[in-house]
C-alpha cells in the first residue's frame, strides 16, 4: 500500500473516530460528548498521567501555551489514558500543580488510540476537517527530553509550538524532530 494511500486511509478512520462520542469523561463523570467546540481552529490533546514527573515538569509549559494560542481559537484539553488517574486522583494532582485546564478521562483509551499516544507527556493536534477532525502532528512538546534521565537545562526546539503556528496559519506542519520521552501509557489490556 502506497504512503499516499495509507495517509488517506488514516485521515478517514480519524475523522470516523471522531463521529460517534463520548470521548471519554469529565471529571464529574459525564460524557464528553464533544472536544472541539464551534469555532475552534485547533485542538491539542496533551496525554497526561498524574504520577509521570516529566508529565508533571511540562505543567507551566502546557499552560503557557495555552494561555498563548486560547485567543487563537486553539483549545487544550488534558486526556488522562491511565486506569490509576480516577476522577479524585486527577483532582487532587489539579490541586496540587494548580491545573485549570479542561481534563478528559480517557476510561476506554479511545482518545489515546485515536491519536495513536503511547507515553505521557505526548500531544496530538486536531484540526477541523468537513465534519470531523484530522490529525496534523503528533509527539513531543520540545527537545527538553533526550531521553529518561536525559534533560536539557531547557528547551532547544519547540516542536508543540511550532506545530500550532503552522497548524493556525494552514501550512503544512512539521513533525517532531525526535521522540516524546516519559512515562509510558498503560494499555488497557495489560495485566
Amino acid at each position: 500500500m502506497s504512503s499516499r494511500a495509507i495517509a488517506l486511509l488514516f485521515c478517514c478512520v480519524s475523522l470516523a473516530a471522531w463521529a460517534a462520542p463520548p470521548f471519554g469523561t469529565d471529571l464529574g463523570g459525564h460524557p464528553v460528548d464533544q472536544i472541539a467546540p464551534a469555532g475552534a481552529k485547533a485542538i491539542v490533546l496533551f496525554f497526561a498521567a498524574s504520577d509521570c514527573p516529566i508529565c508533571n515538569r511540562y505543567i507551566p509549559e502546557m499552560e503557557r501555551l495555552d494561555r498563548e494560542f486560547a485567543q487563537d481559537g486553539v483549545r487544550f484539553v488534558w486526556v488522562y489514558p491511565n486506569p490509576e488517574d480516577t476522577a479524585t486522583v486527577v483532582r487532587s494532582h489539579d490541586l496540587q500543580f494548580d491545573i485549570h485546564a479542561d481534563t478528559v478521562l480517557d476510561t476506554d483509551q479511545r482518545l489515546t488510540r485515536m491519536a495513536h499516544a503511547t507515553v505521557t507527556p505526548e500531544v496530538a493536534i486536531f484540526v477541523p476537517a468537513g465534519t470531523g477532525l484530522r490529525e496534523v502532528y503528533k509527539g513531543r512538546i520540545d527537545d527538553r527530553y533526550l531521553a529518561i534521565g536525559q534533560e536539557r537545562p531547557r528547551a532547544m526546539r519547540h516542536d508543540l509550538e511550532v506545530a500550532i503556528r503552522a497548524a493556525l496559519a494552514n501550512r503544512p506542519v512539521p513533525g517532531p524532530r525526535g521522540p516524546a520521552v516519559g512515562c509510558s501509557i498503560v494499555p488497557l489490556d495489560a495485566p
